[in-house]
C-alpha cells in the first residue's frame, strides 16, 4: 500500500510537470506574454520528482547493499555501483531543471 501511494505521487508530479511544460511551450501563458513563471514551476517539479525518485531508489538499494555487505564484505564495490546509479536519478532531475531554467 505504501508503494502504491508513492508511485501515484510520482506519477502525478510527472503529469503536472508535463502539463506545465506544454503550457509554457505554446499554451495560454505565452499568449499573455510571460511564461517564465511556468518554466520555473516546471523546473521545481523536475527537481522534486528527481529527488523523490532518488530517495525511494536509494532507500531500497541501500538496505539491500547494507545486508549484502554484512554477509559478504568483499561485495561492497559491486553494491556501491547500484546505490550510485540510484543517486544519478537526482542528478538527472537537476540537469533537466537547469535546462529549463536557462530557457527563462
Amino acid at each position: 500500500m505504501k508503494y502504491a501511494f508513492a508511485f501515484t505521487l510520482c506519477l502525478l508530479l510527472l503529469l503536472a510537470g508535463v502539463g506545465v511544460i506544454s503550457a509554457a511551450e505554446g499554451g495560454v501563458a505565452s499568449e499573455v506574454g510571460g511564461d517564465s513563471g511556468l518554466v520555473a514551476i516546471a523546473a521545481g517539479i523536475a527537481m522534486a520528482g528527481g529527488a523523490l525518485g532518488a530517495g525511494w531508489a536509494i532507500s531500497a538499494t541501500g538496505v539491500a547493499a547494507a545486508g549484502a555487505t554484512a554477509e559478504k564484505p568483499e561485495s561492497f564495490g559491486r553494491v556501491l555501483i547500484f546505490v550510485a546509479l540510484a543517486e544519478a536519478i537526482a542528478i538527472y532531475g537537476l540537469l533537466i531543471a537547469f535546462m529549463l531554467w536557462t530557457k527563462i
